[in-house]
């Protein structure tokens, strides 16, 4: 029989967590020809969230359970999680129900007629604001044009891996990931399906915009080096406007006798050329930070707990 691993990244989620074991022991029901595991990783969750799986565990064989000794994040959190699933497949699904469980049988069956990588993108998602649509569209389509790495647009998380992409994703061991990046890099057969996100179940989102700022400035940097690119081009094209400009104040003043333009424009060149400057400079910064915090070789993460049925037989014996 084969097993389909359910990986769920968790924190803070105590509102929600009844709820989606309910549909994913459904799930699991539904399915007897398959296998299950249900592993949370508990990211340093500061409610009840470690408790209550751990009350799912006491019960259902088919729950474990990574605890993290901190909050690491999600992306963290998710290999983590690749570090301790055991079945033939993984799927990647939020604690929040946006993605909807019922997908993943859809999801088997695509895995069965021999696709490694199948992943789900979001025709709608409701319970989200137009702003946080736009910019979040913005984004993909940037990141996509920018790379050679064909990034998928309107996609996250929720999708089914093949255990050969999960052996593959374990070797990648960046301490500032983008994960979804990742699955793009990887390659193998990848197959898509389309669904309409629901809002969330219940709490509140763990995202706020200067994370997602964070995130998306990680997913540039870890996938392209346009932005230097643009950088250099930038100070090129500036440099010849300027040499050119220079060339003609020089003749207006020695051929034709007109005076420079004085202290407004003087100005306001300066403080544009400094502003350039400083945009270039704090791009190869966030470079040179990239390159400063992975030449650390830190671990990833610490595990305080870690739950199975294998370990709990191993240690009762």
């Amino acid at each position: 029989m084969k097993k389909i691993s359910i990986l769920v990244p968790a924190y803070n989620e105590e509102a929600v967590l009844e709820s989606l074991y309910q549909r994913l022991g459904t799930l699991a029901n539904n399915n007897k020809a398959y296998d299950f595991e249900f592993l949370f990783i508990n990211d340093g969750s500061r409610d009840k969230t470690l408790e209550i799986i751990k009350d799912f565990a006491e019960t259902d064989k088919r729950v474990a359970y990574v605890n993290l000794s901190r909050n690491f994040g999600k992306e963290i959190a998710m290999i983590a999680g690749f570090d301790h699933v055991t079945g033939d497949a993984t799927v990647i699904i939020d604690a929040d129900l946006q993605d909807p469980p019922e997908l993943i049988p859809r999801m088997i069956k695509l895995w069965e007629e021999g696709y490694d990588d199948v992943y789900a993108k979001r025709l709608s998602r409701q319970g989200e604001t137009w702003f946080k649509k736009f910019s979040s569209q913005l984004f993909y389509r940037m990141l996509q044009k920018s790379t050679n790495i064909p990034i998928q647009i309107d996609t996250g998380d929720f999708r089914l891996l093949d255990r050969r992409c999960i052996e593959a994703l374990k070797q990648i061991r960046e301490s500032q990931r983008y994960t979804k990046g990742m699955f793009s890099w990887i390659g193998y057969k990848k197959k898509e399906i389309t669904y309409n996100r629901d809002p969330r179940a219940a709490g509140e989102t763990k995202w706020n915009y200067p994370k997602l700022i964070n995130f998306a400035i990680d997913g540039i940097t870890s996938f392209t080096t346009a932005p230097l690119r643009i950088s250099s081009v930038l100070g090129f094209i500036i440099s010849l406007i300027a040499f050119i400009f220079i060339i003609f104040v020089v003749i207006k003043t020695i051929i034709f006798s007109d005076p420079v333009a004085g202290y407004p424009s003087l100005m306001a060149v300066i403080l544009f050329l400094g502003g350039v400057q400083l945009l270039s400079l704090g791009i190869i910064g966030e470079y040179i930070g990239r390159i400063f915090n992975e030449t650390k070789g830190r671990p990833l993460y610490f595990v305080e707990e870690y739950h199975c049925e294998k370990s709990v037989e191993k240690t009762r014996r």
